[in-house]
C-alpha cells in the first residue's frame, strides 16, 4: 500500500505498540495521513522527515491502539441504565425489563440508544464495538454509530423456533441477514455481520444457513451460546447434545464466529472450539453480576493458553454496567489468578492483547486494527499518565491493567479522526444528548410498562 505523507504527529507519547515483539518506544511519535498511520519511530526524526506537519502532543501520555469491545449490546439497556434490579431472580432481567424494553422502542430511541452508548465507548478507549444484535432498526444503529465516531459491526436478529412470538421462516430471517451485509458490506465504517440471538432461538436450518451465509458472503457471523446452564440443559434435552458439539456437527462452528459467552463448556466443547478456530467474546462483568457461574465453569484462560481466540466484551448497560474494556481486561487477569489458584496464570500483558491486537484477530479484523503498525488504520488512544495513579511510572501494561480504566483516556482517534478531546466526545453535543436521554428514558420506561424500584428511599429537598 502506497502512504501518502502524515497531516499529522502525535508526538512525545509512550508508544504501545503492540506489534508482534511487543515494543514500547518511550517518548516516540505516531504520523497519520488520512484514516492511516503512516510511520511510527523516534519524535526527532519524524520531525525532521516532515517538517511543519501539525501535531497533538502527547508529553506524558501514554499511547496505545484502540480498544475492542467484542460484545455490547447497544439498544434496549443503554436508556433503562442502573433500572433492573441486581438482585432480579434469573429470567426476570430478560421476561420483566429486556422483552418489555425492545417491544416498546422506537426507530428513534434506539438510535439514541445506540448513540449514548458509543459515546460511552468513545470516552473509554474503545474504538471498535461488535453490536449483540437488534430487533427492529438496524440502520437506526448504525445512525447512531456513524454519528458518534465509532467503528463496528451490526447485526439484526431473527428466530423461527415455533411457539416463539415474532418467529419468523428461517428463509425470511436469512433473507433480512442478507440484505443487511450487502447494505454494510466489510471495510467501511460500520459493517454488516450475520447475527443471531443464538441460545435455543433457531433451528438447526437457520443456524446452518447462517453460517454458511457468513462463510460466502466473509461478514462473519456472532450469536450469545451457554453464558449459563439454560443453553446446556436445552440442547440436551432437545438433541441429546451439549451445544457446542451440536453447533459443530452443523457446521456451524469456524473461524467465521464469534461466540458471546461460552461460560459452560464441558472437555469436548473446548476441544470442538479449539480444533474448530472458533472465537469468544468473554464477557466476565455480566457473568458476575448475573450470577452465572464464571467462576465455577468458566475456562476462557485455559481457552487462552492453549492458543484459542478470545476477544474482551461488556455486554450490556445491566449486565456488564460499563462499556470500559479496561476494568474487563483487569477482571479477566483476576479470575484467571484467582480459579486457577496460580498469581502466575494469565496477567496483565495477555489481558491487554485480548483487548487489542488477539481482539482484532478474534473478530475478524487483525489486518486493519490492533496495533500501532505503518499500514494500520489510525484507531489510537491518548492516556494521561500524569495522575497519581500512573506515579511512579512502572511495567507499562500492568499500569494500564491494573492501576486504571477508561477515566485516564484524554483523547480518541477513529481513522485519524480525533472523537475525543480532553476527555470529551468532540462528535456529539454531550449536554444535548444527556437531556435527550433521560426524557426519552422516562417515556420508553412508561411505554414499557415498567416502574423503576430504587433499592433506597429517595427524598426531595427543597
Amino acid at each position: 500500500m502506497a502512504l501518502n505523507p502524515p497531516d499529522l504527529l502525535i508526538t512525545g507519547g509512550d508508544i504501545v505498540t503492540m506489534n508482534s515483539h511487543r515494543e514500547v518506544l518511550v517518548g516516540g511519535t505516531v504520523a497519520v495521513a488520512g484514516d492511516r498511520i503512516v510511520a511510527v519511530g523516534a519524535t526527532g526524526a519524524l520531525r525532521a522527515r516532515w517538517p511543519g506537519v501539525a501535531e497533538l502532543d502527547a508529553s506524558g501520555c501514554v499511547v496505545t491502539p484502540g480498544l475492542v469491545n467484542a460484545h455490547q449490546h447497544l439498544t434496549g439497556d443503554p436508556l433503562a441504565r442502573a433500572c433492573i434490579p441486581d438482585d432480579a431472580a434469573p429470567g426476570e432481567a430478560i421476561n420483566g425489563w429486556a422483552i418489555p424494553l425492545h417491544e416498546a422502542h422506537t426507530g428513534d430511541d434506539e438510535e439514541l440508544s445506540a448513540l449514548l452508548a458509543c459515546v460511552e465507548s468513545l470516552r473509554n478507549g474503545v474504538t471498535t464495538i461488535v453490536e449483540a444484535g437488534t430487533v427492529a432498526h438496524p440502520d437506526r444503529v448504525a445512525a447512531g454509530m456513524t454519528a458518534a465516531g465509532v467503528r463496528g459491526t451490526i447485526g439484526t436478529w431473527g428466530w423461527d423456533v415455533e411457539g416463539a412470538p415474532h418467529a419468523a421462516p428461517a428463509d425470511e430471517v436469512l433473507d433480512r441477514l442478507r440484505a443487511l451485509v450487502e447494505t454494510y458490506p466489510a471495510g467501511g465504517m460500520v459493517e454488516g455481520r450475520v447475527t443471531l440471538v443464538g441460545h435455543g432461538l433457531a433451528s438447526d436450518d437457520l443456524l446452518a444457513g447462517a453460517a454458511e451465509l457468513a462463510r460466502k458472503t466473509g461478514a462473519g457471523m456472532t450469536m450469545h451460546m451457554s453464558p449459563g446452564s439454560a443453553d446446556v440443559e436445552h440442547y440436551l434435552e432437545r438433541c441429546g447434545r451439549r451445544p457446542l458439539l451440536h453447533l459443530a456437527d452443523l457446521g456451524v462452528l469456524g473461524p467465521h464466529l464469534l461466540l458471546a459467552h461460552a461460560v459452560w463448556l464441558d472437555d469436548a466443547e473446548v476441544s470442538a472450539l479449539l480444533a474448530s478456530r472458533t472465537a469468544v467474546a468473554y464477557c466476565p462483568w455480566a457473568y458476575l453480576r448475573l450470577g452465572q457461574g464464571v467462576t465455577r465453569t468458566g475456562r476462557h484462560a485455559e481457552i487462552f493458553a492453549r492458543y484459542g481466540r478470545v476477544a474482551l466484551g461488556c455486554d450490556s448497560g445491566n449486565a456488564g454496567d460499563s462499556a470500559d474494556i479496561l476494568r474487563v481486561a483487569a477482571l479477566a487477569a483476576g479470575l484467571a489468578k484467582d480459579t486457577a489458584l496460580d498469581p502466575t496464570s494469565l496477567g496483565a500483558c495477555e489481558a491487554l492483547e485480548m483487548a487489542t491486537v488477539y481482539g482484532a484477530e478474534a473478530i475478524g479484523m487483525a489486518d486493519r486494527i490492533g496495533s500501532i503498525e505503518e499500514g494500520k488504520l489510525a484507531d489510537l488512544v491518548i492516556h494521561d499518565a500524569t495522575g497519581p495513579q500512573w506515579t511512579p511510572r512502572g511495567d507499562i501494561a500492568q499500569q494500564l491493567v491494573w492501576s486504571t480504566d477508561g477515566r485516564s483516556v484524554r483523547d480518541v482517534l477513529v481513522g485519524g479522526r480525533q472523537v475525543v478531546r480532553n476527555g470529551r466526545c468532540v462528535t456529539v453535543d454531550e449536554q444535548d444528548l444527556r437531556a435527550q436521554a433521560t426524557a426519552s428514558s422516562a417515556a420508553l420506561l412508561q411505554r414499557a410498562g415498567i416502574t423503576v424500584r430504587h433499592s433506597w428511599p429517595y427524598l426531595r429537598s427543597h
